[in-house]
């Protein structure tokens, strides 16, 4: 009887063990998935959001759609289009940007803009370029594309390149191509 045991005992051991092992197979792509960091999105659709520094308000972003994705780095996505208003401390608008596409690196604290872009001031200067991107921190725009400048009431500047402070009064073109207007001597 007591060898009827042990061998149960062994028998039960046994098959456990078996069970135990069939069971610990792994799948390499669930193991793999186990490591990888899960992405979450927020979707905001009407997004309109304010920037501000030293408790006042320089700038007020809208968009019809906001994407921002979470991983190492904070991403922030406009893939339909964007308005944002800048304003001087008065809160009076300086200049305002439009683009087709944008995105901005939080830890980087840099916009990217593409597709149709156009920056505008308060005295009528009007940049339009394919790319464009402001550093937040500067307070600069810059570029190494194609831009167009054009100003109330004189001929347009052309170029490759361009570094802007943000209100867009003082901009500096790389490599400039085109005619740009002087004033008439005064000499006889």
């Amino acid at each position: 009887m007591h060898a009827l045991k042990n061998s149960t005992l062994y028998c039960i051991l046994f098959c456990s063990c078996c069970l135990l092992l069939w069971a610990c197979e792994n799948d390499i792509k669930q193991v793999q998935a186990l490591g990888s960091k899960k992405i979450g999105v927020d979707t905001i659709i009407g997004a309109e959001a304010y920037l501000s520094q030293d408790a006042k308000v320089k700038a007020k972003l809208t968009a019809p759609l906001m994407l921002r994705t979470f991983t190492d780095t904070v991403k922030t996505e406009f893939p339909k289009t964007l308005h944002v208003v800048f304003f001087n401390d008065s809160l009076k608008a300086e200049s305002q940007v439009y683009a087709k596409y944008g995105r901005y690196l939080e830890n980087d604290s840099k916009v990217f803009l593409r597709d149709s872009v156009i920056v505008f001031n308060v005295k009528g200067d009007t940049l339009k370029t394919e790319e464009l991107y402001w550093d937040r921190t500067k307070q600069l725009f810059y570029t190494d594309k194609h831009v167009t400048i054009l100003r109330a009431g004189d001929l347009p500047l052309y170029g490759t390149g361009l570094t802007a402070k943000q209100d867009f009064t003082n901009y500096h073109i790389t490599n400039p191509t085109g005619f740009i207007s002087v004033a008439d001597s005064t000499l006889p």
